[in-house]
């Protein structure tokens, strides 16, 4: 059976700028773990509630990790863009 294939993270400006500011090593482990959670089931977040027009964002928390994500998939689910990043 071929292995599944994974989505690739795009980050949005915001989204970039956030990741700048994180310097923490720990605070990097953790959303690198939650990036690669998404990548391979982007699925994996919840639906959240909002207008039709547009592509359709997920939230994804690990309260273990204490990550929070916000994203969108693209079309063809190869690219999973970044919106917003908690950590």
């Amino acid at each position: 059976m071929p292995a599944q294939r994974r989505a690739r993270i795009a980050f949005s400006d915001a989204a970039a700028k956030q990741l700048e500011d994180i310097t923490s090593e720990a605070e990097i482990h953790a959303l690198d773990r939650a990036l690669v959670v998404i990548s391979v089931d982007p699925d994996v977040g919840e639906p959240l509630p909002g207008g039709t027009s547009g592509p359709r964002l997920h939230q994804y928390v690990d309260e273990l990790e204490s990550v929070r994500v916000l994203y969108f998939v693209t079309a063809l689910r190869t690219v999973v863009v970044v919106a917003y990043i908690e950590v």
